[in-house]
């Protein structure tokens, strides 16, 4: 029989079992909630937010300047969009950071690339490797799906694509299909890890389990999960508008959110304690120099 601890398993909680964590029933009200905290978590460390991130609007201009260079420019769209399916992995630091706010401890970049040390960092490698084989696969079936609409003919520009895809019957066909096979795309990614990362961050979790937790939840919560990701593809359709540095804003805001989101539906374990930040070493001035090799021997005068 399952050990339940009192006060920790609320009334809408999936019972506590062998097959993992313990799952909440949320409602849409607690995605307001998770938004709002990351706002607050953003707020409080904006530089740091940003620094982080940053790799993604300098990597969408790059990505933009070698479309439009290569005569690939179909691409920029599932390029853009492909973005929706690594974020979980590349928001790692900004679990690291949330999680760090919330046991009041102090957050800035150099912690949040604590991360590395956790025993589950293997783990999250290997997922992180599996969403960036998801992408690869992406983009490959997205283009695909445009040579066999227009063949291999490329385009002259933006206009002309733009005309190609919204004037002619060949065009339609490879928005419905196109935004379809996306979707089971990004269905997938929110399946495998919706809180996939956050488990492995916080209870050191190994893959396959959160993975198969992320699955519970969406199985639990398939509104408020769909509702989920309908926001995080619209927040991360608007942060590539202006030129991709939207997504400055966007990313660290949806990094933060999820870790609340996974507070919200994952009941806290009493047993699970996360890993203790790294002792402090004090600096030894070059003065010092060679007696600071020997550790042992201490001043004891003032």
């Amino acid at each position: 029989m399952a050990t339940l601890y009192p006060g920790n398993v609320p009334t809408m909680a999936q019972p506590s079992d062998a097959a993992g964590p313990v799952i909440r029933t949320i409602q849409l009200s607690d995605l307001h909630d998770a938004l709002r905290c990351g706002w607050e978590d953003f707020k409080a460390v904006p530089s740091h937010a940003i620094i982080l991130c940053v790799i993604y609007p300098v990597l969408g201009l790059v990505l933009a300047r070698v479309v439009m260079g290569y005569s690939v420019l179909p691409l920029l769209f599932p390029l853009a969009a492909g973005f929706a399916l690594v974020g979980p992995f590349a928001a790692l630091g900004l679990y690291e950071l949330s999680s760090r706010r919330e046991r009041h401890e102090p957050a800035s970049a150099w912690d949040a690339m604590e991360v590395v040390r956790s025993p589950s960092f293997g783990a999250m490698l290997g997922l992180g490797t599996l969403l960036l084989a998801l992408f690869v696969t992406w983009v490959a079936t997205a283009q695909a799906i445009y040579v066999a609409a227009f063949g291999y003919e490329g385009v002259t520009g933006l206009s002309d694509l733009m005309t190609r895809v919204l004037t002619t019957d060949q065009g339609r066909w490879l928005v419905v299909v196109g935004c379809g096979t996306g979707f089971l795309f990004a269905l997938a990614a929110l399946c495998l890890s919706v809180v996939s990362f956050p488990l492995m961050l916080d209870r050191h979790a190994g893959a396959f389990e959160a993975m198969s937790t992320s699955l519970r939840v969406v199985a639990r919560n398939p509104v408020p999960m769909a509702t989920w990701g309908l926001i995080v593809s619209v927040l991360l359709a608007r942060g590539t508008i202006p030129a991709f540095l939207g997504l400055a804003v966007v990313v660290p805001l949806l990094g933060h959110a999820t870790w609340h989101l996974y507070r919200k539906v994952i009941v806290s374990e009493p047993g699970a304690h996360p890993m203790p930040p790294a002792p402090h070493r004090p600096r030894k001035p070059a003065a010092d120099f060679p007696a600071n090799l020997f550790p042992w021997r201490k001043r004891t005068d003032l």
